[in-house]
């Protein structure tokens, strides 16, 4: 008996890996978040879907791994990556209540990555990924993490920078920032990754501080190293041009 958890990627279903396309192909029932089972509903119509609403995410991998337990063959789906914000940690965990399943994480192209290729090369040297979301995370918490981010010069991606109910985290996360890093600091904005009406600006932190952004964004703020290139938002890697860097 075989659980997959697998990352869909950040958009459409072209940025699936063949991999992930291959087991949603041959695997009998599709468990998701409403939202991404409605994505691929019209391609994996035929499979058992399984699907629950925002906060039910616990029931979900229970679904999925009682019908692993009757023999079938099932999928967990998630965006992006299943184990980067996603749900293959729980899976892990949920599934010791359970006689033994094999779990197989199969990977996807998390935000991070697709957003920065949209920007440029942001991410090239050291870089660190955190949520502004405190749904499961106190904001104390995350106030420390970005502090200590920022004060090591780490290039810092922001998920879940706004909400309705959250429109000034991005804010607030940049007057943390701000205490550490100049305010001309070179940051990013990459949105609807993967899906119509993607697009990237590139704007200073300061700018970025005062600038309003949705929960289709995902947002880069640079190292000291960090520039604007050719209009991109590049992030030195360290090499000498022109010379032997050993």
């Amino acid at each position: 008996m075989k659980l997959y958890v697998v990352g869909l990627g950040p958009g459409d279903l072209s940025q699936a890996t063949g991999r992930a396309l291959d087991i949603l192909e041959n695997c009998q029932v599709i468990a998701g978040y409403t939202v991404y089972i409605e994505l691929i509903r019209e391609r994996f119509g035929s499979k058992e879907l399984i699907s629950t609403p925002m906060k039910q995410e616990v029931k979900r991998c229970r679904l999925a791994i009682e019908e692993t337990l009757k023999g079938k063959s099932v999928a967990m789906v998630c965006s992006g990556d299943a184990g980067v914000y996603g749900m293959a940690g729980l899976i892990y965990e949920i599934a010791q209540e359970y006689d033994p399943i094999e779990i197989e994480v199969v990977p996807g192209i998390t935000a991070a990555c697709s957003g920065a290729a949209i920007l440029g090369a942001p991410l090239i040297h050291d870089f660190a990924v955190i949520s502004l979301s405190d749904l499961l995370t106190p904001w104390e918490q995350i106030e420390k993490r970005l502090d200590y981010a920022a004060m090591a010069d780490f290039v810092i991606c922001l998920y879940n920078p706004s909400s309705k109910k959250r429109h000034e985290y991005l804010k607030k996360a940049c007057d943390r920032i701000l205490a550490h890093k100049d305010g001309s600091t070179v940051c990013g904005i990459a949105q609807n990754i993967g899906r119509d009406g993607e697009c990237g600006r590139i704007l200073s932190l300061k700018e970025l501080r005062d600038t309003q952004v949705d929960m289709f964004s995902t947002v880069y703020i640079g190292n000291s190293t960090t520039r604007k290139i050719a209009g991109k938002m590049v992030t030195s890697r360290g090499y000498r041009i022109g010379g032997d860097n050993g």
